[in-house]
């Protein structure tokens, strides 16, 4: 398994330090689905859960959607991954799903947060609020490291049940 991730600089400014740590995070859940058929990105997890490296990539498009599109940038929501009333869409959703269009659907979106973050400070406000909350681009970054945290450790176990492949 290639490994195209670069990791973050031991000493950086806070800016560069967000966006090396947010995109070693989304490059290590790509490293995780490597070389896998669409039947193993599907396989579940254990049941009964719904969890699959399919379903992670498909919600994380979801997350980079609400986060950097509907409450940094205040454009209206309007994911192909699921409606915005569908709690578990994204992770239920994956056995008639595209994986290559969820893959290009997560792709996408990654470059859309990326052209929705560039050039702005870390303290600029979202146009939106959580829960009645003004959000700053420094928390949302934050937020992505740690969701793609998460996520990535559910990766690393479903990926070696799939097929006993471990790593960092």
């Amino acid at each position: 398994m290639s490994d195209p991730r670069i990791d973050p600089p031991p000493s950086a400014d806070e800016r560069t330090m967000l966006d090396s740590w947010l995109e070693w995070h989304r490059e290590t859940l790509a490293v995780k689905c490597q070389g896998l058929t669409d039947e193993q990105l599907r396989e579940r997890s254990t049941p009964p859960s719904p969890l699959s490296l399919l379903g992670l990539v498909r919600h994380m498009a979801y997350v980079e959607h609400m986060w950097f599109r509907v409450v940094l940038a205040g454009e209206d929501y309007h994911s192909p991954i699921k409606s915005a009333d569908d709690r578990d869409g994204d992770f239920l959703g994956t056995d008639d799903a595209s994986v290559e269009e969820a893959f290009a659907v997560w792709r996408s979106e990654i470059d859309n947060a990326r052209k929705a973050a560039a050039g702005l400070s870390l303290d600029t406000v979202g146009r939106a609020k959580r829960h009645g909350e003004d959000i700053s681009l420094r928390w949302i970054l934050v937020h992505m490291i740690e969701e793609y945290a998460r996520h990535n450790g559910h990766a690393d176990l479903i990926r070696e049940r799939v097929d006993g492949t471990t790593g960092e």
